[in-house]
């Protein structure tokens, strides 16, 4: 074999080496470097080479970077790194309550963590049906290094690797036992983390087990306790009240009652929760409005709610893992090697109590039901609700006789009695409950052989991965009971209300009567949510179930083929069949849409695929005028599914030392993305859709007062939002739920991928490495969602009739009350940029120093979600959590026993939708997208978290380290964009100190 060696493949190959065994003692016992390190495989390629550096940019974190950082899991680490995206599923997310809740997921180039592989001892990690892998199922005890593959790489590994593949290579042929433990919290007192973990290992002559045990707990942190979270607007104690409080109110505009105001009524909560007359007043009074004594515990704005009073702001989570790595030489050249993986993780949020609107749900409170007679007179037929302040017949008559009418005798109130009320179960938060267990398990023969003098390595086997969640909801109402329970009721002989009427009563068993005006606070008061009977009636335990399954035969082979003149042509083939099976199953309540939790139907599916991929490495020149060494690489993948049919995808590489010390380096790329199993078997689901904005709102709609919005809604209209009142902004929340879908017919996106760089590591600076590089990725056919708005604009601005028909309207309040949409293929994303990174280490006489600096800048991101030629792309670089500039800096020092290390996380400025306009920093702002029109940004400025950790080799080998993270508690401005959250803050940033102790024994 013909080896070229150089100065610069001999450092990395060194730097990989040490960097995997100076974290401690107890990784001096580990097995040293590969017996050869002439066949090192790197993550972007099937061939195994000497050079550890290839045409691809691929980033090492190493168990020393592990170790030194302060952070308690993998996917935390990668989530810091600076080519990383924004979270898909923050944990300040706790309205997520998806079977991917509690997981984290990294998400390369912020092209979404669906278009990120992931990869175990490079084999693909398992993926739920909505395609996403969880990193945080690895043991971090477990992981030698991870390897960030910063290119396309859909000829090699198939589906998914679009923005990046991240490759975490366990620790094998380990020998001893090593214990850990890390405890840690923010300065606060709260949101305490757990890690304990367990490593051992064994080896013999021929074989080795290595086994890493973890148990991890992360406490959850309240929206309440934390300024920039306990309110919408921070510092705005107004701002997240809801006129849907814990004190029931309902609407007299149209059902007017006697010797009462117009507006809203609310029962005082001095006041006897089951009469009338002086316990009611209008809603939202102070204490300015009324005498003292009598407003509720939320003033000065009374009888409200504020969500975030009941609602994380950081979910919490539990999670035990196992992972076990045995491999035994069978002959000299064959080895059995074989992988088993098995993780359970419970997480759990809380949100506030539902707030009931009857509107939404269909259950207006009965009234008494009248008869007109032919004089005049009125006939009483059947009484409503007991707790009907405005239409109860046996409730007037028995308890508030002054309020008779003296003519007829009956109670003065008009025709229209049913009346519309709104109730927040304020004392049943909404919980949902999610647990998620994981196994895995591979197993291959690897082996190697020789023909001549050269090597050919193969290797065969098996891939098993199975996710098994269950999610389990509360307190969300049951609205057949609710409609039930507000519906005609009386006092029977016993003195208890019960449902239905004197001549047709429903058992007490089959029906509890619930009154809603009951306030927050009235205690044990008979048929208030503080009843236990009534609880039990209105709320129903909703349980769901998903499975996910991965079933895959795979057979490699590589070596070189015959010798050119500068050096072997080297090749790999290989062979992989994959099918891919899931479901997810709500039960009957949530497929029904019969509770207040967001509808969701089964999905159930799967498909399977062949594939077959090429690799050639081809020597062109070596040891000559300016090129030390010229190479190119080639690869081809043919993918044949089953759902869509087949998909060629092509890879170029090349790379070029003109000398030593320079080498340069540039790829070009396809890749796809295949539809997953949710994409294309999906049940529907419902959710409150954000920035809905209605054309035809008469204040801020496109197309208000247009032929056709007057022909549907009418002159005046306004928009409502949550509650059913009039929206004070353009786009806002639904008040009613919309629902997604999937879509069979989905064809896979496409990607091209193009890199150029360098890297240079000059002799006359030792230890110093620069390396630069280019990216630029396209996305085209991309699985968009078709947007409400864009169905609405469609439609009304467009004209397009037959996007009308998407929807449909209330005849009442003429607001859209049903609207479905799914996903389709249009449109595309690109982004471009570049990265650098610096490496220095420097022996000194005080200890060895050293230096990582890393840098992601973002030049260009921009999408759109059709294939209309004449709309202009949305430009996202610099916008919301599309952040130009993400840069990390890591300084280390080591002194015999001692080390430290000080890191910095740099985010750059950025701008977003100015929610309140007195608060917009540049309220003149326009974009191309725009199409000239003003769109008011708010600027953000740029956030720096600060890390430190030191820590000491004792001398009964161990390791004891104290740090902190964001060590200056440093808190970024507030995001009203609520980016990667559910609260006004980035989701991915720190949001307090966090301190704590790690101690590692080695045995």
């Amino acid at each position: 074999m013909n080896h070229q060696s150089n100065k610069l493949r001999d450092a990395v190959i060194i730097a990989l080496v040490t960097s995997a065994g100076t974290s401690g003692a107890a990784f001096a016992q580990e097995a040293s470097a590969p017996t050869s390190l002439d066949r090192i495989e790197v993550t972007g390629s099937r061939i195994r080479q000497v050079d550890l550096e290839t045409a691809q940019p691929v980033l090492t974190i190493s168990r020393q970077d592990i170790e030194s950082q302060g952070f308690s899991s993998v996917a935390d680490i990668l989530q810091n790194i600076s080519a990383a995206g924004s979270p898909s599923f923050s944990r300040a997310s706790p309205l997520t309550s998806n079977q991917e809740a509690g997981g984290q997921y990294i998400d390369l180039r912020n092209l979404g963590a669906q278009r990120t592989l992931v990869l175990v001892n490079g084999k693909r990690l398992g993926i739920s049906p909505n395609g996403y892998q969880d990193v945080s199922s690895i043991p971090s005890v477990i992981v030698e290094r991870i390897e960030v593959l910063k290119d396309g790489a859909s000829s090699i590994y198939g589906s998914d690797a679009m923005a990046g593949v991240i490759n975490i290579i366990t620790r094998k042929n380990f020998e001893g036992a090593q214990a850990n433990a890390y405890v840690g919290q923010y300065s606060q007192g709260d949101g305490q983390k757990q890690s304990y973990d367990f490593l051992v290992g064994f080896k013999g002559d021929r074989g080795s087990v290595t086994v890493g045990a973890e148990y991890h707990k992360e406490e959850g942190v309240w929206a309440k306790d934390r300024w920039f979270s306990e309110d919408t607007r921070p510092g705005d104690p107004l701002s997240g009240l809801t006129t849907v409080g814990q004190w029931g109110n309902y609407n007299t505009n149209n059902n007017q009652f006697a010797r009462d105001k117009n507006g809203k009524l609310v029962l005082d909560s001095k006041g006897n929760p089951t009469r009338l007359g002086a316990t009611w007043a209008a809603p939202n009074r102070g204490s300015n409005a009324m005498g003292s004594g009598n407003f509720h515990p939320q003033d000065p704005i009374a009888d409200t709610s504020r969500s975030s009073d009941q609602m994380h702001l950081l979910t919490p989570l539990k999670r035990r893992s196992l992972f076990v790595n045995a491999s035994y030489d069978i002959f000299d050249n064959v080895r059995f090697n074989a992988d088993m993986g098995y993780t359970k993780r419970d997480s759990n949020r809380q949100i506030a109590g539902y707030p009931t609107q009857s509107t939404a749900i269909g259950a207006p409170m009965a009234g008494a039901v009248y008869r007109t007679n032919a004089d005049g007179t009125r006939t009483f037929v059947s009484n409503g609700s007991y707790f009907n302040p405005n239409g109860n017949a046996d409730l007037y008559q028995a308890d508030v006789a002054g309020y008779l009418d003296p003519k007829t005798g009956l109670p003065a109130f008009s025709q229209t009695n049913n009346i519309d009320w709104r109730r927040r179960g304020w004392e049943v938060p909404r919980t949902t409950d999610t647990s998620l267990t994981t196994w895995r398990f591979t197993a291959a023969l690897e082996g190697s052989f020789e023909i001549g003098d050269r090597y050919f390595d193969w290797d065969a086997g098996y891939l098993f991965n199975e996710n098994e969640s269950t999610i389990i909801n509360n307190g969300n109402f049951y609205i057949p009971a609710v409609q039930a329970a507000v519906g005609p009721s009386f006092k029977n002989s016993a003195g208890q209300i019960q449902c239905g009427t004197a001549a047709n009563p429903i058992a007490l068993t089959s029906c509890v009567p619930w009154n809603p005006f009951a306030g927050f606070g009235t205690g044990a008061v008979a048929n208030s949510l503080d009843d236990p009977a009534v609880r039990k009636y209105l709320f129903r335990e909703e349980h769901a179930v998903g499975n996910t399954k991965t079933n895959s035969y795979f057979a490699n082979i590589a070596g070189s083929l015959f010798a050119l003149p500068a050096g072997d042509l080297a090749f790999a083939l290989g062979y992989e069949y994959r099918k891919e099976q899931g479901g997810f199953f709500p039960d009957a309540i949530a497929q029904s849409g019969n509770s207040t939790n967001l509808a969701s139907g089964p999905t159930s599916g799967g498909y399977s695929l062949d594939e077959l991929y090429a690799e050639l490495n081809i020597p062109v020149l070596a040891d000559v005028a300016f090129a030390k060494e010229l190479t190119l690489s080639v690869a081809s993948r043919y993918s044949d599914y089953n759902t869509f049919g087949d998909t060629t995808n092509n890879k170029f590489g090349l790379k070029w030392r003109p000398t030593d010390e320079l080498l340069v380096r540039a790829t070009w790329s396809e890749g796809f993305r295949a539809p997953t199993i949710g994409n294309l078997y999906g049940g529907g689901s419902q959710s409150f859709t954000t920035g809905f904005e209605d054309p035809c709102d008469s204040v801020y709609g496109v197309a208000k007062g247009s032929a056709k919005c007057l022909a549907d809604v009418g002159a005046g209209y306004r928009q409502l939002k949550q509650g059913f009142v009039p929206t004070t902004q353009k786009g806002d929340q639904t008040p009613v739920p919309f629902t997604s879908g999937s879509n069979p017919n989905l064809q896979p996106e496409n990607s091209e991928s193009k890199t150029i760089g360098f890297v240079y590591s000059p002799g006359y600076v030792q230890g110093l490495s620069v390396a630069v590089d280019w990216w630029n990725i396209r996305i085209d056919n991309t699985m968009v969602s078709d947007s409400p708005n864009l169905i609405m604009e469609d439609c009304y601005v467009g004209l397009i009739a037959s996007r009308c028909a998407n929807f449909t309207r209330d005849p009442v309040t003429k607001i859209v009350n049903d609207l479905k949409y799914g996903l389709r293929n249009a449109g595309f994303t690109e982004t471009e940029g570049f990265d650098f990174d610096v490496n220095y280490a420097q022996e000194t006489g005080f200890g060895r120093f050293g230096a990582k600096w890393a840098t992601t800048y973002v030049s260009k991101y921009e999408s759109k979600a059709t294939n209309d030629p004449a709309t202009v792309p949305n430009h996202w670089n610099g916008r919301n959590a599309y952040f130009r500039i993400r840069s990390n800096l890591s300084l280390t020092w080591k002194l015999e026993n001692w080390s430290a290390m000080w890191g910095m996380r740099y985010f750059s400025g950025s701008k977003e939708n100015c929610s309140y306009l007195d608060r917009c920093t540049t309220p003149n702002w326009a974009a191309p997208e725009t199409l000239g029109k003003i769109s008011p940004k708010n600027n953000l400025g740029s956030n720096t978290f600060h890390d430190v950790q030191v820590a000491w080799s004792a001398p009964w080998d161990a390791r004891i380290a104290v740090g902190a993270n964001n060590v200056f508690n440093h808190i970024s401005a507030p995001w009203y964009s609520q980016a990667s959250s559910n609260f006004a803050y980035y989701g991915g940033f720190d949001i307090g100190r966090t301190v704590y102790l790690k101690y590692q024994q080695n045995f």
